[in-house]
């Protein structure tokens, strides 16, 4: 007997839209397969998200976006308006990008600030937070930092990598933060994690979401080993980072 469900699976995963050179015909695909597949939310670039969120409205899926990506530089402010756009737009779960450079400066006050804009945002309005480090960049006394900060402004994930950096989730790094982030503060994998066994691996580590490109392959096999049908009315829509 496998020690999960179908819906365990699906709704750990961010079906991600945000490779930029995705057309429109892409992205309604890619929507189309999320709300197939029953996942957890369709992460999308901002300019489509308006749009998405009326795709997904009445489903169990979840409107997301991106703040700040995929560097982190934007200033506080547009990170701000940013956030108030997407929520404006329905967005129910923002992902943000830290400074990278301020966390490399150790400039600690003006990282904290830059996080709390966002999450004070997004909290106003009831919707969630997911704050990505970008792990590849950072030693892990700076990834303990940016947990308890986290912990400190209540974010809602911490999250290892936007897919663009020179390196995704590492087991290491996610043991890390499940360790040094608060009990309610969940943990996002994102880059690297391509196939079922790799996505069953991270939830052992306590891993709730992951960013995910290859969705219909993961969610097929899952189907597969727990003797359910593959979904096959979802053709294209697969193309994520």
């Amino acid at each position: 007997m496998s020690d999960f469900t179908y819906e365990d699976v699906a709704k750990m995963i961010d079906h991600s839209l945000l490779n930029p050179t995705l057309s429109r015909d892409d992205l309604e695909a890619g929507i189309q397969l999320a709300l197939a597949y029953d996942v957890a939310s369709v992460c999308i670039l901002p300019y489509y998200l308006k749009t998405c969120s009326e795709r997904l409205a009445g489903s169990t899926v979840k409107a997301s976006t991106t703040i700040g990506f995929p560097h982190g530089g934007h200033t506080t402010a547009i990170k701000r308006a940013e956030a108030e756009q997407a929520v404006a737009d329905g967005c129910q779960e923002l992902d943000m990008v830290v400074n990278i450079s301020q966390v490399l400066s150790g400039d600690w006050d003006y990282v904290r600030q830059d996080i709390a804009a966002v999450i004070e945002v997004a909290h106003a309005a009831g919707q969630k937070v997911k704050v990505i480090f970008e792990n590849c960049y950072l030693n892990d006394e700076q990834k303990i930092r940016l947990c308890e900060i986290c912990t400190e402004l209540k974010a809602d994930w911490v999250k290892t990598s936007t897919g663009y950096g020179t390196g995704g989730a590492t087991h290491a790094d996610l043991e890390l933060m499940r360790k040094h982030a608060g009990a309610e503060v969940q943990v996002k994998a994102a880059g690297g994690v391509r196939d079922l066994d790799a996505l069953l691996a991270v939830r052992e580590l306590g891993v709730t979401r992951c960013g995910a490109s290859r969705t219909s392959d993961m969610l097929n096999e899952a189907r597969t080993r727990l003797g359910l049908s593959p979904i096959t009315a979802v053709a294209s829509g697969n193309a994520g980072y």
